[in-house]
């Protein structure tokens, strides 16, 4: 009968020792992991706004007018906005130099303002600044080339006309106001009269230009 009450009363112990201790419960109980959530293949919306531009992609910017403004001014204009890549031309068609560019103001540009690529070449067709803008732009107008016969260089620039020439030509350029004026500067006179005449067989022989000043109008 003692050995009997000795074995409930451990019994009742042990038991009650296994609903005190959370380790007892059942270990073939486990959490069920979170769901995963569905896989997107879309950019997070912040990757998406920062994306950067292809790689390679020529960058845009403003390019401002420059018509009207001193040759200096407009390039440093065109600097400033972002373009480098800057020439100029004489409006005129005479292919003057501009050696000063504050001694010139800009008549036409090309492109025209607004959003271009910033390595955009940037062309500026100017004159001096005591001259009018001409009504078309001259400078991009092919200028004559001597073949087999004789172009037609009246109004042209003598130093058009020798520019066209072969370079084994002999060439005389003569004031043709009788002033004997001596024609240092060719840029600075026109043609008014040319020997042989246009449309002539060239062999050789030597060419004569008969010229005047811009600023005068022929005889």
């Amino acid at each position: 009968m003692r050995r009997t009450t000795i074995a409930v009363i451990a019994t009742a112990a042990v038991l009650g020792l296994a609903a005190c201790d959370p380790a007892a419960t059942s270990t073939t109980a486990k959490t069920a992991p979170a769901a995963a959530p569905p896989a997107s293949n879309a950019p997070p919306a912040a990757l998406a706004a920062t994306t950067p531009p292809a790689a390679g992609a020529p960058k845009q910017a403003d390019l401002p007018n420059l018509v009207g403004k001193g040759l200096q001014s407009a390039q440093d204009a065109s600097q400033a906005a972002g373009f480098y890549a800057l020439t100029s031309h004489d409006a005129l068609g005479r292919a003057r130099s501009q050696i000063d560019d504050r001694n010139w103001k800009v008549c036409t540009q090309a492109p025209a303002p607004g959003q271009q690529p910033t390595d955009t070449k940037v062309d500026l067709g100017a004159v001096k600044l005591d001259e009018t803008c001409p009504a078309a732009d001259q400078g991009t107008t092919p200028q004559p080339k001597a073949g087999a016969t004789m172009p037609d260089f009246k109004g042209k620039a003598a130093s058009a006309a020798r520019a066209a020439l072969d370079k084994g030509t002999s060439l005389t350029v003569q004031d043709v106001t009788g002033q004997s004026r001596v024609v240092l500067v060719e840029s600075n006179w026109q043609v008014c009269a040319q020997d042989p005449a246009a449309g002539a067989e060239l062999t050789g022989q030597p060419v004569a230009l008969k010229v005047v000043k811009f600023t005068e109008k022929c005889p």
